[in-house]
């Protein structure tokens, strides 16, 4: 039997997504200004950087749908309930991503929205049986390292102003 909320099917269609999102974005990166007339090598063009991340993206995408395939080849007679593509987690995922990037960022200090994103994050997705202390206590931790170290490595490593 599959296990709740993760049907062969619900892998074919993510990795599929994943596919088609690492490749715009591999897409978008070609298609960014590569500076060569000023001398800029390959490593320190602008769209490096997310090609690579972007075609790792896609790769990922691609296990994620032979997982899928392998498993539906396995299970086609048995699963007879399948779980929604937009289940509740993905909703609540897409919700919180879209106030924090959309709404959000550039109206608050940089390192209080990452705060609050996460902070929402960790409250939606610890589960429930978890003691209240000890999901404030992760809460917090993450809070704080999550907000700090991406703030100053984009500060400080990747030269990056952030709003």
């Amino acid at each position: 039997m599959v296990e709740e909320g993760k049907s062969p099917r619900s892998d074919l269609w993510g990795g599929a997504g994943w596919v088609v999102f690492g490749l715009l974005i591999v897409l978008g990166s070609v298609r960014m200004d590569r500076f060569e007339s000023m001398g800029a090598e390959l490593y320190a063009m602008p769209g490096f950087v997310p090609g690579m991340i972007g075609g790792v993206v896609a790769l990922l995408g691609l296990v994620l749908m032979l997982r899928g395939w392998m498993r539906q080849r396995g299970d086609a007679v048995e699963n007879s309930e399948i779980e929604p593509l937009l289940n509740r987690r993905i909703v609540i995922t897409m919700v919180l991503a879209l106030v924090y990037a959309g709404l959000l960022l550039g109206r608050a200090p940089f390192w209080l929205v990452t705060a609050l994103f996460v902070a929402a994050f960790v409250a939606m997705f610890t589960p429930p049986d978890v003691a209240p202390t000890r999901r404030a206590i992760v809460a917090v931790i993450a809070v704080v390292l999550t907000s700090a170290l991406v703030t100053l490595v984009f500060q400080y490593v990747f030269l990056v102003r952030l709003p």
